[in-house]
């Protein structure tokens, strides 16, 4: 399945011009407040008409401005979890979730209602009124009824923006399994860094209305040249379980080489996101003896780094895998970096974002 989307719209002195094609998975559309990111799954839904624009989502037409074409919301097939969750105060969880069953057509596949409680984890709410309900349990219901409508296309927008740390970690293995076992296309808006490293494939960045880059996660997340726009924290990558060792470590192989943590509980070949922060990487000519690190990695200075006053963010690839290490000014100069060159990567800490649980972080 593709979505074709090309949109323009005016709000005041807002001006949004954006077009994209995305396909199944998680696309984020990240940027500041007020960068038309709502705009764009407001018109995607249907619930609003653009003054000029074209939206086609598995060869179908949904919207056309040249031609006069707009399908109606309730026809679009699309799934919108709202950050308010906005369910219906007076049904049951169970009646909330059966609403959503009831707006699925005949010609679309929905899911059954007892896979989705299961997915969601809702068996012991079905009978709570969402008044009983806490933020996170409020969001996974939302989700729940969007998915029984049977979407083509599931939105969510900012749908953790009202929770607290606890309350999004709670959530956010949840999303990670919906994307992982049901696989439709989200289109997820945030302005959340952690969300999109934990949930996102690929990424659009909005500014002022104008996408200013789009790509896959792993490689914009580690761009430094993105500079304010998405703060550069460092590189996230997937990776799989490859063994557990008998001194208590795991290694990951991923597209680099191995990488080794604390034992984690996850069967061998199982499939996670590895996040290396760039304050994290020391950088070295030659290994050091006699060193508490675990993890050595054979990197290649690439291109595009950038500094400020202080330091300097410096470009890597391991293998097939985009790093980047923040470094002092100093000992960038000290070094005398250059483009293509071999060096070693010494990783103090790393953290696993596990598809099926929480974040787990583990250290040399």
């Amino acid at each position: 399945m593709t979505i074709d989307v090309a949109l323009r719209h005016r709000f005041g002195d807002f001006s949004l011009d954006a077009s994209f094609r995305i396909g199944k998975g998680v696309t984020a559309l990240y940027g500041p407040s007020g960068s038309g990111k709502t705009t764009i799954v407001n018109a995607l839904a249907g619930l609003l008409r653009p003054d000029h624009g074209r939206i086609v989502v598995d060869g179908e037409t949904l919207l056309d401005t040249d031609t006069g074409a707009f399908v109606s919301a309730r026809r679009r097939r699309t799934g919108y979890v709202f950050q308010d969750a906005r369910l219906f105060p007076h049904y049951s969880v169970r009646q909330n979730l059966l609403f959503g069953a009831r707006r699925a057509t005949k010609c679309t596949f929905s899911p059954r209602l007892d896979d989705v409680v299961e997915l969601l984890g809702l068996q012991s709410l079905l009978g709570r009124k969402p008044g009983k309900l806490s933020g996170g349990e409020k969001s996974r219901v939302a989700l729940g009824r969007a998915l029984l409508s049977g979407p083509r296309v599931l939105l969510l927008d900012e749908p953790l923006a009202a929770l607290d740390a606890k309350r999004k970690s709670e959530i956010i293995p949840y999303l990670e399994r919906l994307r992982d076992s049901v696989r439709p296309p989200m289109i997820y808006v945030t302005h959340s860094v952690e969300e999109v490293s934990r949930l996102a494939e690929d990424l659009i960045v909005l500014h002022n209305g104008k996408i200013v880059a789009s790509g896959s996660v792993f490689d914009l997340l580690c761009d430094p040249l993105l500079g304010p726009l998405v703060p550069t924290h460092g590189a996230v990558f997937p990776a799989t379980v490859h063994e557990h060792r008998a001194d208590g470590l795991t290694a990951l192989a991923f597209d680099g080489g191995v990488i080794l943590v604390p034992h984690l509980a996850r069967p061998l070949q199982a499939t996670l996101r590895v996040r290396l922060a760039a304050d994290d990487i020391i950088l070295a000519r030659e290994a050091p003896e006699a060193i508490s690190a675990n993890n050595l990695l054979a990197v290649v200075v690439a291109a595009g780094h950038t500094h400020t006053e202080t330091h300097s963010d410096v470009r890597l690839s391991c293998g097939g895998i985009k790093l980047v290490a923040r470094i002092t000014r100093a000992s960038f100069n000290r070094l005398g970096l250059q483009q293509g060159e071999n060096i070693l990567a010494i990783v103090k800490s790393v953290a696993v974002d596990p598809q099926t649980g929480p974040l787990a972080n583990g250290t040399d």
